[in-house]
């Protein structure tokens, strides 16, 4: 593989002004695909084939006017007063009128009414899906009830629920990524150029993502998770090549055979590293979640951009900037640090502080990892309500005026689908159901059935005690599907939202497990391939296993159990967002491996170049400390723009991630594994000679580039390597 990469290196950086061209024609096709085909995304989280989807789907067939989105309009009177049918009529008549809209309920009607008077709740039918209601009808929903003079009215619902937007707040990741590359290269070409390969590789991605999106359906989340980790891996990626390149600068090469080399050894560890989180992402399937899948897939192909862009825009921009990739003081012909420089770096003498503290290191090390993990054991999963919006949005505010005046259960409302043969049956069934669920612990009220045309299909309104994420509506909600399972005469099935969101949120749940198990067996796999090593692989896996269980115990403590949750600006703690555990490993999988593979591919590189399995240890993090603190700072001000964002589920990934990625650079890779490193020596290296023959020779450290294309060969000398 290094030879390959050493070629397309070469080839680039000879032929930059081609590779240049090619990929701005490339950029202009995706941009206008993405402006001919762009579709919208989805705000709807479900899963095919379980209870609560597979009712919706019946709705949708038979019961099409109660199939499409709900709005709710909360109207409070002053304090001490109470509504009238009169005050009320204008906002239920206003509703009404709205486009799209089958019906708005009178609460007065419907009897929506607090038992004091002062609350009421009209309920608004639309005849489209949530996704399907335009910005016009959203607007002219949150106008209905303008003209009562008196009353507070609030707007909610499914249709209030808005799409993440990608605003300035992800530009401060973006203005530290760029401080600390000028701080690591001490050069602004080399910054800047670092920073500009990754925003082509970030805006080819995006533009391929909504060009398909007219196509595929993407969640609302898609696209910023795409964007946060195409922008991180694609300055870490840049950031590591370039590094190479300069340090092959320092040593003397010409600048085409640097950029050749550099490609060669540290690009075959971006395209491992790259390949790692492309599997980790893609295998997200396994959990056989539509939505989850379409964001992994959607995320590895802006990291497997990341990549090809670093492997060939990269070399041709290294070209066009000539030495000013440099500090300034270093441009002079034949300047090379000295060696007492090389060894006087900070890596060098953190290296040999964790050769001798290496013991003490690692108890530490894992007895703290292993106590910040603790709060994983009381970990819940949902997904987020109105409940857990920003304090003032629409949505927040009407959820918040509901549990006042009737409880938080009416904020989490269910359905009980009823579906017979014959209407007689249909009925029967019905009032049994409603009989059965009314005696149900957990369960305030149900409201009469409503039925549709034919009578065959009838809805049963519950109002659960506890709000939509409470630990006790999941148990309301398992009681009522046991309590009708032996109702006779037709099929019960329990949906809307809350049913929905606790069906997803134990659907990935049960998937998390095998994920997590197939991820560390991966892990080993893949770094058995590279490494050629049993216990390097396992010293990996155990890490990576300390990482997450850090990262996820962390973000319970601060987003489900509150503590500290001013500092990252969240109102108000609740459950992690479902898919969150699951997607946090798939990515964090991924990242660890890229430092894993960065850190230890040049102890092995000097290693197998005859060094003392120690003293390798010692280079490996002397050499790769600078670029990987660098890269991990960078890493974490990208994910942590996002945790500036308003919307509970990305401040959440982001944060997840920022931590992740602190923990797993600086705690992991940069301590713990070469103290462990430390303590194996030779044996870190080990691998059965019958493994070690059925293994493909990856050349990730270049060993073979070394030996077959030795620096300063001739021209001639390459082609015989070429034939």
């Amino acid at each position: 593989m290094a030879i390959l990469l050493y070629r397309l290196g070469r080839l680039s950086f000879r032929h930059r002004g081609r590779v240049l061209a090619l990929w701005l024609l490339l950029l202009a096709l995706l941009g206008g695909a993405a402006a001919a085909f762009s579709g919208p995304t989805t705000s709807k989280f479900s899963i095919p084939g379980t209870e609560s989807q597979k009712a919706m789907d019946s709705l949708a067939r038979e019961f099409p006017q109660a199939g499409g989105a709900t709005g709710t309009i909360v109207v409070a009177a002053p304090a001490g007063g109470k509504l009238t049918p009169a005050a009320v009529a204008p906002v239920t008549e206003d509703a009404s009128k709205v486009s799209g809209v089958v019906g708005a309920v009178d609460p007065f009607a419907s009897g929506a009414v607090s038992p004091d008077g002062r609350y009421a709740l009209v309920q608004v039918q639309f005849t489209s899906p949530a996704d399907d209601i335009t910005d016009a009808q959203r607007e002219a929903f949150t106008k209905a009830g303008a003209s009562a003079d008196g009353l507070r009215v609030e707007h909610g619902g499914e249709i209030m629920r808005g799409a993440p937007e990608i605003g300035s707040t992800e530009g401060i990741g973006v203005a530290v990524a760029a401080l600390v590359l000028v701080l690591t290269f001490g050069s602004l070409a080399a910054a800047g150029m670092t920073l500009l390969n990754a925003l082509v590789g970030v805006a080819a991605g995006m533009a391929g993502l909504f060009a398909l999106s007219s196509a595929v359906e993407l969640t609302s989340t898609a696209p910023i998770l795409a964007l946060m980790l195409g922008l991180a891996v694609g300055i870490d990626y840049a950031l590591f090549i370039t590094s190479r390149y300069r340090q092959y600068l320092f040593e003397g090469m010409d600048r085409e055979e640097a950029a050749g080399r550099a490609t060669g050894t540290a690009g075959s560890a971006v395209v491992f590293a790259g390949a790692t989180v492309v599997i980790a992402l893609v295998g997200l399937a396994v959990a056989g979640v539509p939505f989850l899948t379409v964001m992994g897939v959607a995320a590895a192909a802006t990291v497997a951009l990341a990549v090809l862009v670093s492997l060939t825009l990269l070399p041709a921009v290294l070209s066009f900037a000539g030495p000013r990739v440099l500090p300034r003081k270093r441009r002079a012909p034949g300047r090379t640090p000295s060696p007492a420089e090389a060894d006087a770096a900070f890596g060098f003498r953190w290296g040999r502080i964790v050769a001798r503290l290496r013991v003490p290191v690692l108890v530490l090390g894992v007895i703290g990892l292993g106590a910040l993990a603790l709060p994983v054991q009381d970990m819940r999963l949902a997904l987020p309500d109105a409940g857990t919006e920003a304090v003032g949005s629409p949505n927040r505010e009407a959820y918040d005026l509901t549990t006042e005046g009737f409880g938080e259960g009416f904020n989490g409302r269910l359905v009980a689908v009823v579906s017979g043969d014959t209407a007689q049956a249909t009925g029967a069934a019905a009032k049994e159901a409603a009989a059965l669920i009314t005696g149900t612990d957990g369960v305030l009220a149900v409201a009469p059935p409503q039925l549709n045309k034919e009578g065959t299909t009838a809805l049963l309104a519950v109002i659960p005690k506890t709000g939509p994420t409470a630990a006790a509506t999941e148990d309301t909600v398992h009681s009522i599907r046991d309590r009708v399972k032996g109702v006779e005469g037709a099929t019960i099935a329990l949906t809307g939202a809350t049913a929905v969101g606790i069906d997803v949120s134990e659907k990935l749940g049960d998937a998390l497990p095998v994920y997590l198990l197939l991820v560390v067996g991966l892990s080993v796999l893949l770094l058995m391939l590279v490494f050629r090593s049993v216990l390097v692989p396992l010293k990996a896996a155990l890490g990576f296993l300390l990482t997450v269980g850090a990262t996820f115990g962390i973000t319970v403590a601060i987003f489900q159990e509150g503590h500290l949750a001013d500092l990252v600006g969240l109102d108000t703690p609740g459950p992690l967002v479902s898919f969150l555990p699951i997607l946090l490993i798939g990515i964090l999988f991924g990242l660890a491996m890229d430092y894993e593979v960065f850190l230890v591919s040049r102890m092995r590189e000097d290693f197998v170049h005859g060094s003392d399995a120690r003293e390798a240890v010692v280079s490996g993090v002397g050499h790769n400390a600078r670029v990987v603190t660098a890269a991990a700072v960078i890493m974490t001000a990208v994910f942590g723009g996002f945790v500036l964002m308003e919307d509970p589920i990305i401040k959440s990934i982001g944060f997840a991630l920022a931590i992740g990625v602190l923990v797993d650079a600086f705690v992991v890779r940069m301590t713990l594994v070469p103290a462990v490193m430390h303590l194996l020596g030779r044996a870190a290296w080990w691998l059965p000679r019958p493994v070690d023959r059925a293994l493909p020779d990856l050349d990730i450290e270049g060993e073979r580039l070394h030996r077959e294309i030795p620096v300063g060969h001739t021209a001639e000398e390459e082609e015989l390597v070429k034939a």
